[in-house]
């Protein structure tokens, strides 16, 4: 009975402390984007307040930054980022407490 209640401890405290690993994440599931003034990422979830930059990318290489926008702690629902038209495909930044935590590369049709 004690190596019984000892695993179910133990399986308790691993799955707490997967559930408290890190959440940063950017959730855009249109990787493909319209050549309009907007940039479309859906839910962006952070573990503190933070920022979504946009910045130009072509070739691998990072350009100029382009837009941002504000996010609070937990999930953001609809986050979209005004930019310019843009001739290249992009590249946005999650930061939090001024950390990038997460990337990801939108092409535009």
């Amino acid at each position: 009975m004690f190596k019984t209640a000892t695993l179910a401890f133990t399986a308790i405290a691993a799955s707490a402390s997967i559930a408290s690993a890190s959440i940063d994440n950017i959730s855009n599931f249109v990787m493909e984007q319209d050549r309009g003034g907007q940039v479309e990422l859906g839910i962006v979830t952070a573990t503190g307040d933070g920022v979504v930059e946009v910045y130009s990318f072509h070739k691998g290489v990072v350009g100029a930054l382009i837009g941002s926008e504000m996010v609070k702690a937990g999930a953001n629902l609809d986050v979209d980022v005004n930019i310019p038209r843009q001739e290249t495909d992009a590249i946005v930044f999650l930061k939090v407490n001024g950390q990038v935590v997460d990337t990801q590369e939108i092409n535009f049709n």
